[in-house]
């Protein structure tokens, strides 16, 4: 093998472990601003070409905004549970996956996140005020489409987020994007359906029943939130003719997943 081709083999992998020394350093939150160029070189003693490729991946994995231009340099960022929801989003729709296949997940997920918020011990100061003024919130909107559907999404969002499992809180979350994604994306356009008042009236009264229950410690309260799921689920597929998940655009728009 000649020398530029054993170049050529190695740079990829100096330029990993330079990623993934870096890539370390911005998890822990050691890393805000990646050195220059230059100092890269010199701290890993690597050729630009490796450098320059660990920096391309990083970019990838949405750690890293490199700056072009005249202000050079390289802005680091915690991974998110928004870029999580993204790329789930983008797998699921290049498998072409039913939206019916998210719902199904978020039926059996989501009741169970609202049995973990009932069990906690402290979720009277925690879960329960915030989902009380999402719902107050949510009665004050009856009407306005645009501003319930964010109340909506954060009133399901909080009920995941407040499980304390970080574990359910990325997946679930993440799901729980890609569903509001794709609702927003279908309640968007200028022909968009519109929700019949009782609609929102059924939804208001669903969730100040499961804040109630979550506030009583009652372990049934996932019985009544995957009822509510299904009835939600039921109506966007009675106003959804792709019933595809298409959610990806949406999500990268409204910035969730690079924001």
């Amino acid at each position: 093998m000649s020398r530029s081709a054993s170049r050529r083999t190695r740079a990829p992998r100096t330029a990993e472990i330079i990623a993934g020394q870096l890539r370390d350093a911005i998890v822990r939150g050691e890393l805000t601003v990646l050195p220059r160029l230059e100092d890269l070189i010199e701290r890993f003693q690597a050729g630009p070409p490796a450098v320059r490729e660990a920096m391309r991946i990083l970019e990838t994995e949405g750690l890293i905004t490199i700056r072009r231009g005249n202000v050079g340099g390289a802005d680091a960022h915690l991974p998110t549970a928004d870029r999580v929801a993204y790329m789930v989003s983008l797998v699921l729709q290049s498998k072409s996956t039913n939206l019916g296949d998210v719902g199904e997940a978020l039926r059996a997920l989501e009741p169970l996140c609202a049995s973990m918020c009932a069990a906690r011990p402290d979720r009277n100061r925690t879960v329960v005020p915030e989902l009380k003024r999402i719902v107050a919130e949510q009665a004050d909107a009856i009407g306005d489409v645009p501003r319930t559907l964010g109340i909506v999404d954060r009133f399901h969002d909080t009920i995941v987020q407040g499980c304390g499992n970080d574990t359910l809180v990325l997946m679930v979350g993440a799901l729980e994007r890609v569903w509001a994604g794709h609702a927003n994306a279908v309640y968007a356009g200028d022909d968009a359906p519109e929700p019949p008042p009782t609609t929102w009236k059924t939804s208001l009264r669903d969730h100040d029943r499961i804040v109630a229950m979550i506030e009583r410690g009652d372990a049934k309260v996932d019985d009544l939130v995957r009822r509510h799921l299904e009835a939600t689920q039921a109506y966007m597929s009675s106003v959804d003719d792709t019933c595809m998940v298409t959610a990806a655009a949406t999500i990268a728009n409204r910035s969730l997943a690079f924001g």
